[in-house]
């Protein structure tokens, strides 16, 4: 089936893109394609992108929650929990107090803008 379009990027407003793309490269293993002072892409060279706006005015959400609301959040999925664990907080992130995914294979961290993002394992 086809759709209207085609996905092309994910894109998060943040008050400091070179940070956050660097913390998301360093997360999936890919690399800077294209940046300037106010945007920065990094990819795998596939044709999904992930994308990192300036928003000098960026709040971070507050989940779980509704005043700011997560709006979105990545799933990333790994092999081990517990080493990846280690290393995305070596990277700047936060675990989240609040851990609906305990029993089901999920951690919630904060990206270093406050985005969440879990890391998954596949069953």
């Amino acid at each position: 089936m086809s759709g209207i379009a085609r996905m092309r990027s994910i894109v998060l407003d943040c008050p400091d893109p070179k940070a956050l793309a660097d913390f998301y490269a360093a997360l999936v293993g890919w690399k800077i394609v294209w940046s300037d002072d106010e945007w920065i892409t990094v990819s795998d060279g596939g044709p999904i992108r992930l994308c990192f706006q300036r928003a000098p005015d960026h709040k971070p959400p507050v989940w779980p929650g509704s005043e700011h609301p997560q709006q979105f959040h990545i799933d990333v999925t790994v092999d081990d929990l517990a080493e990846a664990e280690t290393e995305v907080l070596a990277l700047g992130a936060v675990k989240h107090t609040h851990q609906p995914g305990v029993d089901d294979g999920f951690t919630v961290f904060l990206d270093p803008a406050g985005h969440p993002f879990c890391l998954c394992v596949d069953d």
